[in-house]
């Protein structure tokens, strides 16, 4: 079967010249379809010529439609009219747009108002009418429409009885360069072309040099991105730097046991931390530190009684997907407590991806960010914590914030750190916070006296306040709508 563009030329082989409204009709296609087919003729040169063309036509509307179907609002007030008349009031209660329908009534005199007998009454002028304007209509319906006057036709218009569109078609006629059969035009000049002259022979596409072009593809900031980047400018801006946390995988050891987690806590069960199979376990970490951490877990320090358990090293050397970032901050807390030069006052952050084997929800994932911050300094307590926590999430944006005292195994006082979410309409944490535990610092070698405030924030929650989601599987996993990611906003905290 021949498609549209070859139907045309054959039928103007055949008929000769043709308008494409009616071609439309004869080939049983839409106009549009046909419109598409001679810009697809045109495409390859001068089969055929073609003139714009406009037709006018009329069609009834709403309005037209319902005289077509009823009669006239003239007429049918006029049959409303009882012999012996009746007043305008129970006339106004018959038919469609009665009031449009009595005024044209009384300029036809058809009826006339009887004021003789007191109470005016609308009474019959005459005892038959003619129903012109049903008549036109109806002819125009039926496609008739030369039987009605253009006057009548512009006066019904008015009355919105009509409406008259315009139809743009093209009239069509063979070409210079007239054919029955498209041929294909090249569209690339190759370099076979040029050494064996067959360019001579060939006819190529024309050139838009007006066509802007596909735009070239890019790559997309996730919002998670743009969002980390706002959360590092505001942690530089008040001073701090920033953490490596290039490993993935850390050991138990730096994970729980160096931060005064108990080797029988339930954090560290399978149901809650993914444990690595290969390589299953870890020896880098110093042996120092290991004997210091060990007397801690087992006897306590500073008074303290510690947890009385046998501490086992073969279970601080699993290896695990980390389940924060806070290990980060244990190895640097060590490093710069025995630094060449003894300990200075620091200020470390970090944003980075930790594991934790949870259950998956609108506020849960398996796999996130944590926003781990530390300060180090002689004399520093909880309220320069919940200051700091203020000033930074003020630069966020979010003022509504509620802290929660809590227990961490490392950290005394702990509290965790709430935000209410609009969205959801309700407080969601967004954090863990509190200070160190000497437990935690002494085997580092923290000197006496320097207290250390320390937090993990998530990234995630704060992301979805920013951008109005209500479910954090539509900002992060295999249900992400991209285009949300390539339509989404520059991320602009209120600073």
């Amino acid at each position: 079967m021949l498609d549209i563009p070859e139907r045309i030329l054959k039928y103007i082989e055949d008929h000769g010249e043709v308008d494409t409204l009616d071609l439309a009709a004869v080939l049983g296609e839409d106009h549009q379809k046909i419109i598409g087919g001679v810009k697809s003729i045109e495409a390859t040169g001068e089969l055929i010529l073609s003139q714009p063309s406009t037709r006018k036509s009329w069609k009834l509307t709403s309005e037209g439609e319902h005289i077509l179907e009823h009669g006239s609002h003239e007429a049918n007030i006029f049959k409303a009219v009882p012999a012996g008349g009746t007043t305008q009031a129970e006339l106004m209660k018959s038919g469609k747009n009665p009031k449009a329908g009595f005024s044209k009534a009384m300029s036809n005199g058809w009826i006339y108002i009887d004021k003789s007998g007191g109470a005016p009454l609308i009474k019959r002028k005459v005892e038959t009418i003619d129903d012109e304007v049903h008549a036109h209509v109806k002819a125009i319906a039926a496609g008739k429409e030369s039987s009605v006057s253009d006057s009548v036709k512009n006066e019904y218009k008015k009355r919105k009885i009509l409406e008259e569109s315009v139809t743009k078609s093209f009239i069509l006629s063979k070409g210079p360069e007239f054919a029955i059969t498209l041929k294909k035009l090249e569209t690339d000049l190759t370099v076979e072309m040029l050494a064996s002259g067959l360019w001579k022979d060939l006819k190529f596409k024309a050139y838009n040099f007006d066509a802007l072009g596909a735009p070239p593809g890019r790559g997309q900031l996730h919002p998670l991105m743009k969002v980390r980047t706002e959360f590092r400018q505001i942690f530089l801006e008040m001073g701090f730097s920033e953490m490596p946390t290039n490993n993935f995988v850390e050991s138990s050891f730096w994970n729980f046991d160096a931060l005064y987690v108990p080797q029988q806590h339930p954090a560290r069960d399978q149901q809650d931390t993914f444990f690595v199979s290969h390589p299953q376990k870890s020896d880098k970490f110093p042996l120092a530190l290991l004997d210091a951490v060990r007397d801690s877990h087992e006897r306590g320090v500073d008074g303290s009684i510690g947890y009385r358990y046998k501490w086992k090293r073969e279970e601080s050397q699993k290896n695990v997907l980390r389940t924060h970032t806070t290990g980060v901050s244990a190895r640097m807390l060590y490093k710069v407590s025995n630094q060449p030069g003894g300990f200075k006052p620091v200020k470390y952050f970090s944003i980075d991806k930790v594991f934790r084997n949870e259950t998956l929800d609108a506020t849960h994932l398996a796999e996130f960010h944590q926003v781990e911050g530390v300060v180090a300094d002689y004399g520093i307590t909880l309220g320069d914590l919940i200051g700091t926590f203020n000033a930074f999430f003020n630069k966020l944006g979010i003022t509504e914030l509620e802290y929660k005292p809590t227990f961490n195994p490392y950290t005394e006082p702990s509290m965790e750190i709430f935000c209410f979410h609009p969205g959801l309409s309700r407080w969601i944490e967004v954090g863990n916070s509190g200070v160190f535990r000497p437990e935690l610092l002494q085997p580092l070698g923290v000197p006496a006296g320097v207290n250390v405030i320390a937090w993990g924030l998530s990234l995630e929650r704060p992301t979805m306040i920013k951008y109005g989601l209500n479910n954090i599987r539509d900002l992060i996993g295999p249900k992400v709508d991209l285009k949300m990611v390539q339509d989404g906003p520059i991320c602009r905290m209120n600073c």
